[in-house]
């Protein structure tokens, strides 16, 4: 026999559980549910319990018709508001794809069993490049708690090999850094200071091992640290330069032009085609051999008209497609013959 005592918080459990405006539940559902638990309550001690639970805060909205049902009404999170965050998981490549199912199953937590049920069915996790490190996770933890503190971090730092192997930089001597940020693009990255050089650096988190949080106290950091100009100029791991340029398309790209430059561009009719001026990272050739023109773009449809220093390269429209982060690029990926585009 359960401690009557709990019967309050099994009811407010039930209610968050179980009902929502959809699925209001009637007192003759409450204590059912109730003797379930071991509990006996009776009718007059169900409506007292619901006036103590709304005196408390929980939003319990009362159905009159046909049927007389109870709910609970406003939550933490809205039905909508749960699903972004789910899209947002479902999406996320630093995420393994047990992570994103184990933290999907705690949001639906978040509602009732019904709408947990519709949110399920909208579930799927992109079959996409996806981390593989499983500790990622207690890895943020980690180094939130050690810029929280004040306290340096160690870590051992790798980059994969051809065979899926891992090479460790230093040989595998850990590195010791004073971490200032989390960042995320497609993956989480730390913005941490050197003070060897007096200057800033960044770590793929996913690329980190036996990560641990010091007690040493963190070196004190320069004044005026602007970590946006940091992230827009400095973040991208291909570290380019940026430039302004003369860009034109085939009018067919207008959407991917729109989505990669916005507001940052200025974007007008050119004859058949589109020009456009924008500031962008522009790469080196001794980064352009990773940059693949895709398929279906044919030769015309986009070219670098200005500066001369350019150069008229192909523009990488397959990363300007897939990028999340807000850095417009051009990868000198080879160059065309002379002549208009």
């Amino acid at each position: 026999m359960a401690n009557k005592k709990l019967k309050l918080l099994y009811l407010a459990r039930y209610l968050r559980e179980e009902t929502d405006e959809r699925h209001p539940r009637t007192v003759q559902d409450m204590i059912a549910y109730l003797e379930r638990q071991g509990i006996s309550a009776e009718r007059k001690s169900i409506y007292d319990d619901l006036e103590l639970l709304e005196l408390y805060g929980m939003d319990v909205q009362a159905v009159r018709g046909k049927t007389y049902g109870y709910f609970l009404g406003e939550r933490e999170f809205q039905l909508p508001e749960l699903k972004l965050l789910i899209d947002v998981v479902q999406a996320s490549p630093f995420l393994t794809q047990s992570k994103s199912m184990e933290l999907i199953a705690k949001l639906e937590q978040l509602t009732s069993r019904p709408n947990a049920r519709q949110l399920r069915r909208q579930v799927y996790v992109m079959d996409r490049v996806r981390t593989h490190n499983e500790k990622l996770y207690y890895a943020i933890d980690g180094l939130n708690t050690a810029i929280n503190d004040d306290r340096k971090v160690t870590f051992r730092y790798f980059d994969w090999t051809p065979d899926g192997g891992k090479a460790y930089r230093r040989g595998g001597t850990p590195y010791e850094t004073n971490p200032v940020a989390l960042c995320v693009d497609k993956h989480y990255y730390l913005v941490a200071y050197d003070p060897a050089i007096q200057d800033y650096r960044h770590y793929r988190v996913d690329r980190m091992e036996s990560l641990t949080v010091t007690d040493t106290p963190r070196d004190p950091l320069p004044e005026q640290f602007d970590l946006g100009k940091y992230v827009k100029t400095i973040f991208d791991m291909y570290n380019g330069r940026t430039e302004t340029v003369q860009l034109r398309f085939d009018r067919a790209l207008i959407n991917v032009v729109m989505d990669r430059f916005g507001a940052d561009a200025h974007i007008r009719p050119d004859g058949d085609r589109i020009a456009v001026t924008a500031p962008v990272l522009h790469f080196t050739a001794g980064c352009s051999s990773s940059a693949v023109r895709p398929s279906f773009l044919r030769p015309t449809m986009c070219a670098v008209i200005s500066p001369n220093t350019a150069g008229r390269h192909w523009i990488d429209i397959a990363a300007m497609m897939h990028r999340t982060v807000d850095h417009n690029f051009v990868i000198a990926n080879r160059s065309r013959p002379s002549g208009r585009l």
